[in-house]
C-alpha cells in the first residue's frame, strides 16, 4: 500500500496537491539523526552537527541536501515568540463547511491562506477545517473572523477557542 501525506503550504505559489513522503524505511540511523539535530537549531554549523552523528561534515551536508530533495525536509525557519511582534493572542477555530466539494474545499483552502492563519488542517470528524491564529487584539480577531468565516457563505458556524497559555508549541517530527 502507498502513503500519501497532505501537506498545506501557506506560502506556495502551487496548487494544493497530494505529495508523496519519502518511504520512512529509506531514512537510516544517520539521517533520523540530522533531522533530531536541524529539527532542534537548523543553525547548527554542519562540523558539530557531523561531530554529533559521527559522519564527516561533507556526509551531513550531501545527507541534508538528499532529504531536501526528497520533499523529507521541507523547509527551513526561524520560531518567533509572537508577544515579542506583538501578537500575544492563540486562537484556534473550527470551521464547519456548508459545501464539501473538491471545487468548494480549494476555494476554502485558499480563502484560509492569510498571514494570521499560522496553520490549517482539513479534518475528519463534526468539523471540516482547524485552524491556528495570532493576533494582536481581540479588535483584530473579530475584524478577521468576519472576513474569513461570517462573510464567507460556504461556511456553515465556525467555534472559537482562545488560547489562555502556549503549554506546547512547536512542529517537530520524531524521527526515530
Amino acid at each position: 500500500m502507498r502513503s500519501f501525506l497532505l501537506v498545506f503550504e501557506k506560502f506556495s505559489r502551487e496548487p494544493d496537491m497530494v505529495k508523496s513522503a519519502a518511504a520512512p524505511q529509506s531514512l537510516d540511523k544517520f539521517d533520523r539523526a540530522i533531522l533530531e539535530l536541524v529539527q532542534r537549531d537548523n543553525a547548527m554549523p554542519l562540523r558539530l552537527m557531523a561531530e554529533q552523528v559521527n559522519l564527516s561534515t561533507a556526509a551531513v551536508q550531501r545527507r541534508i541536501k538528499r532529504m531536501e530533495e526528497a520533499g523529507v525536509i521541507t523547509g527551513n525557519v526561524a520560531i518567533v515568540d509572537p508577544n515579542a511582534v506583538g501578537r500575544p493572542i492563540t486562537i484556534i477555530v473550527e470551521v464547519m463547511a456548508e459545501r464539501t466539494s473538491i471545487e468548494a474545499l480549494e476555494a476554502m483552502k485558499a480563502h484560509f491562506r492569510v498571514p494570521e492563519v499560522q496553520q490549517c488542517y482539513y479534518v475528519t470528524g463534526e468539523v471540516d477545517f482547524v485552524l491556528v491564529l495570532t493576533v494582536a487584539s481581540m479588535q483584530e480577531y473579530q475584524a478577521l473572523a468576519r472576513r474569513l468565516f461570517a462573510e464567507n457563505t460556504n461556511v456553515t458556524w465556525f467555534k472559537t477557542i482562545v488560547a489562555l497559555d502556549r503549554v506546547k508549541v512547536g512542529l517537530e517530527v520524531p524521527a526515530g
